[in-house]
């Protein structure tokens, strides 16, 4: 056995480490009965069990839990991967994540790739080292291929908010064409007949699939695909947002649309904070609507109508997938696809009639 402690803070020992073997000798026992008294207390008598926990409080004595773990094959933790920790919808996904792995007694190593692939592949591989029993993955534009190494060796992998691009991998997402319809057609219903897409399509499937069902309501519902335009910022930000504002309201008249759909409700904030700086009344001049329904988007100075997603649910289901998997026993993979639901608020809901916007 490798495990070892510190002494007790203010002990002669304190800077000296206490290994199970100390605990076997204070206490008079073997190493295998102190082992006995850490995994399985009930297979000791009550008297012996006493006598280890005494020795195990004086010397200060802490299990080495990561050697014990690495023994077993692996650790009590799961890996998280996600695209961007600033932007609360995966805040809220981490959440649903964690509540089920801490209820299985499991702690998640929460890592940040910020979209690029090379962060992505780094913190697989991390992972990999630590031997997590599986990752949770929102993966960047392009799947890495550290994912396929990660499952040869037997380490599930479930993706979320994204579609599994084979039927032999778990994963949870969510309609996101469907969504982008309900964006835009709620748009098209309150008499906006040119509308903006804000934030793609990119690289990111899901901003595509959101892009598609923008130009598909459109589309339907006007008769030309000359009634959408595309705004593409350099980030998914709040900043992104402001740029992109700034460069509608900066086309000429004829070109201008009165509303926007924007792919993630950071980008749809920074817009509004766009409209809001240059006096503009929204909805009454310009409309909007944004993506994922974070919480703040029903906090925004004027409250943001938004394409709801269900944030923690997806991290549940997708953290229940991953330990089915792992405890592979009949296990089968699922794709389970969420319907999203559009959240009407003031931002959207036009209260007075239009007027011309100024550039």
């Amino acid at each position: 056995m490798c495990e070892r402690s510190t002494g007790p803070p203010g002990t002669e020992g304190a800077a000296l480490t206490v290994s199970i073997r100390d605990v076997a000798v204070s206490a008079g026992v073997s190493v295998g009965t102190v082992s006995n008294v850490l995994n399985r207390p009930d297979s000791v008598s009550p008297a012996t069990r006493d006598r280890v926990l005494a020795a195990i409080h004086t010397l200060g004595f802490v299990r080495n839990e990561s050697a014990r773990q690495l023994r077993a094959g692996h650790s009590r933790t799961i890996g998280l991967v996600v695209l961007d920790i600033a932007n609360p919808f995966f805040t809220d996904v981490a959440r649903g994540v964690e509540e089920v792995a801490n209820a299985q007694g499991l702690s998640v190593v929460l890592c940040n790739s910020d979209g690029r692939p090379d962060k992505e592949a780094a913190h697989l591989d991390a992972l990999t080292e630590q031997r997590v029993r599986g990752v949770v993955l929102t993966p960047t534009a392009e799947i890495s291929p550290q994912v396929g190494t990660l499952r040869q060796r037997g380490v599930p992998v479930v993706l979320l908010d994204r579609r599994a691009p084979g039927p032999d991998q778990c994963a949870v997402a969510v309609d996101d064409v469907l969504g982008g319809r309900l964006a835009a057609g709620h748009l098209l219903g309150q008499g906006h007949r040119r509308i903006a897409f804000i934030g793609g399509p990119g690289g990111l499937p899901q901003l595509q699939e959101r892009y598609e069902g923008v130009v598909a309501a459109v589309r339907e519902g006007t008769g030309s695909d000359e009634a959408l335009v595309l705004i593409t910022p350099e980030t998914l930000t709040v900043a992104g947002g402001r740029e992109a504002a700034a460069r509608l309201l900066a086309l000429p008249a004829g070109q201008r649309p009165t509303a926007a759909v924007c792919a993630n409700d950071l980008l749809a904030m920074g817009a509004l904070q766009e409209m809001v700086r240059r006096e503009l009344r929204v909805p009454d001049d310009f409309a909007l609507v944004g993506y994922d329904d974070i919480d703040y988007a029903a906090a925004a100075a004027v409250p943001l109508t938004s394409v709801r997603k269900p944030r923690q649910e997806l991290g549940r289901r997708a953290a229940e997938l991953l330990l089915d998997e792992a405890a592979g026993e009949g296990h089968e993979h699922q794709q389970p696809v969420f319907e999203p639901v559009l959240v009407a608020r003031e931002s959207s809901t036009v209260r007075h009639p239009r007027r011309s916007v100024a550039s």
